[in-house]
């Protein structure tokens, strides 16, 4: 185990935590297996599928970020990570395996960071393709609170084009 890399991976979250030395974990096993370095741009991608400690351990080593476009968050509430390398298309999917429920916080980041990976993670293909790289899309005004939305996050009601958070759903349960 890298103690450095460790060590800036818990300055950037604020603590030591179980969660964290997951996401430590997974980013050191992808990183052998597709022989990845950090990520200055979209070189590597990220799907996670939580929003929990992990992800920032990911951030740290990988290089991958909201901002850049190559962390992208889909919602499941698992703890799997799929990744991707750009220019050779490979990727691989890493699913954490259920954890013993009777160990106590630090017998189980213990663990989590000693533990051979087969043992704490399934390792399998992505189930979707690669995305697309990140694009920039034209900012339209909400013709209610006036505030800038990308275009594509832009629905029209009432014949006004408006933005998310003034948009009034209607579904009568069939969507």
């Amino acid at each position: 185990m890298d103690k450095k890399l460790w060590e800036k991976c818990v300055d950037f979250h604020g603590h030591e935590c179980p969660g964290l030395a997951i996401g430590y974990r997974v980013a050191e096993s992808v990183r052998k297996r597709l022989g990845l370095d950090f990520s200055k741009d979209e070189e590597v991608v990220c799907i996670t599928e939580n929003d929990a400690c992990g992800v920032d351990a990911i951030q740290v080593i990988l290089g991958c970020t909201f901002g850049k476009g190559n962390l992208i968050y889909r919602g499941t509430g698992k703890h799997a990570f799929t990744f991707f390398r750009r220019n050779t298309n490979e990727g691989v999917r890493i699913v954490l395996k259920p954890l013993n429920e009777e160990m106590d916080r630090e017998k189980r980041q213990n663990y989590i960071l000693t533990a051979p990976e087969e043992e704490i993670f399934q390792f399998k293909k992505p189930n979707f393709d690669l995305p697309e790289k990140a694009r920039i899309f034209k900012t339209i005004e909400c013709e209610i609170c006036n505030e800038g939305a990308p275009e594509h996050k832009i629905r029209l009601m009432d014949g006004k084009k408006v933005c998310l958070d003034c948009f009034k759903d209607y579904s009568r349960g069939w969507d």
